[in-house]
């Protein structure tokens, strides 16, 4: 197997061109990205191999996005002003990068380090201040949330509670709400705003969903490893 001298971390965002594109069709669509701009990420090996990248966390189908994370092994070192130059002209409309940093090698996976996600929520509905705050309210009162969820031909029944850590309401009026959400995202459940906005008794979907920030629980060691990186690479 060929050796890992680099390790590459991806913040970009996905606007409302690409928003319905499925999470398997987004990484094939970074694969083509990065083969068509000869980035030197190390595949697997095996009868099928695969690049070695691996997002932090899926994108919900209809969520824009400005934090998404891209985590890729590298053959060979770049520099990352030049990583950035030979990928911006391959990205399709709809996918812009924020920021590319090195990453410690022996940081565990970014999926494993990922703790909660937040979203901006825009909705049609003519709730007053007053009412969406009781809402909101009574809602991180309960204990607990008992859900059910349909996907495909299975019925999923889990409690909803726990992945809420919490939600504000950021303005509303004419008719629409704009709510901010902190919800779970890991190993043990991910929150989906449009539940969320469900459980607060909105009939309608969302207007807008965009997510703001993922959170990742890096080790302060290896915070410091990726400031020295990124100083070391300008």
């Amino acid at each position: 197997m060929a050796e890992r001298v680099q390790r590459l971390l991806i913040t970009y965002g996905c606007d409302d061109a690409v928003k319905y594109i499925s999470h398997l069709d987004l990484m094939r669509l970074w694969e083509r990205v990065l083969r068509r701009a000869q980035v030197p990420v190390l595949y697997s090996e095996g009868f099928s191999p695969r690049p070695r990248i691996a997002m932090a966390a899926p994108l919900p189908v209809g969520v824009s996005s400005q934090a998404e994370k891209l985590d890729m092994l590298l053959g060979q070192r770049v520099k990352l002003d030049e990583v950035r130059a030979v990928l911006e002209p391959q990205l399709p409309n709809g996918l812009s990068i924020s920021t590319i940093e090195e990453l410690p090698l022996k940081v565990p996976s970014l999926q494993s380090l990922t703790r909660a996600a937040v979203y901006e929520v825009r909705v049609e509905d003519g709730r007053s201040r007053d009412a969406w705050q009781q809402a909101i309210s009574d809602l991180l009162a309960l204990e607990s949330l008992p859900w059910e969820h349909q996907r495909g031909d299975d019925l999923k029944r889990y409690d909803l509670r726990p992945l809420i850590h919490s939600i504000d309401l950021i303005e509303c009026g004419d008719g629409k709400a704009h709510l901010k959400m902190r919800l779970r995202n890991d190993s043990g459940g991910s929150g989906r705003p449009e539940q969320v906005t469900r459980a607060l008794a909105v009939n309608e979907e969302p207007l807008r969903m965009h997510r703001l920030e993922l959170e990742l629980d890096i080790p302060s060691l290896a915070r410091d490893a990726i400031r020295r990186a990124g100083y070391e690479a300008r």
